[in-house]
């Protein structure tokens, strides 16, 4: 599972010119699900994003939360997350989850989220033509891949 994370002011998603989710200061997070992914990596990513310390304190340091601050999340599927172009110009979506094992842990992330204690989570449509409107705060733009946790360096 990989999520690329951004520290927002604000963000909003819209699907044919309808706002269906947004969120003030907080984290937008483009959520990609590979086949192979479980509930368990979903929970570890989600409490791992809830803890992630990319917020300033009143000494200009990134030492806060998006729990520590009261913000909230804006959870967007992303399928081309998990693209393969190690060959040619045009990338592969093999290694994606099939959408309906998918849009299952992508709700499930979100879930988790919430039950971390991020004050308001929000989403996309999953499988939807979606446009994303934010404002990157920092810009702080950071990408979690939980298959890299399972790697021994």
């Amino acid at each position: 599972m990989k999520a690329v994370i951004q520290r927002v002011a604000h963000a909003a998603v819209s699907v044919e010119g309808q706002t269906v989710g947004a969120t003030g200061p907080g984290l937008l997070i483009l959520l990609g699900v590979a086949k192979g992914d479980t509930e368990a990596e979903a929970a570890l990513l989600a409490r791992k994003t809830a803890a992630l310390r990319i917020f300033t304190d009143e000494a200009g340091k990134m030492n806060r939360s998006v729990l520590d601050i009261g913000g909230g999340a804006l959870v967007i599927s992303n399928f081309t997350l998990c693209a393969d172009t190690r060959r040619g110009n045009r990338p592969s979506f093999d290694p994606a989850c099939e959408p309906e094992r998918a849009e299952k842990l992508y709700e499930y992330f979100s879930e988790q989220l919430r039950a971390e204690g991020v004050a308001a989570v929000a989403n996309g449509r999953f499988g939807a033509d979606m446009a994303v409107d934010l404002l990157n705060d920092g810009p702080v733009t950071l990408i979690l891949d939980t298959d890299t946790w399972a790697k021994k360096v």
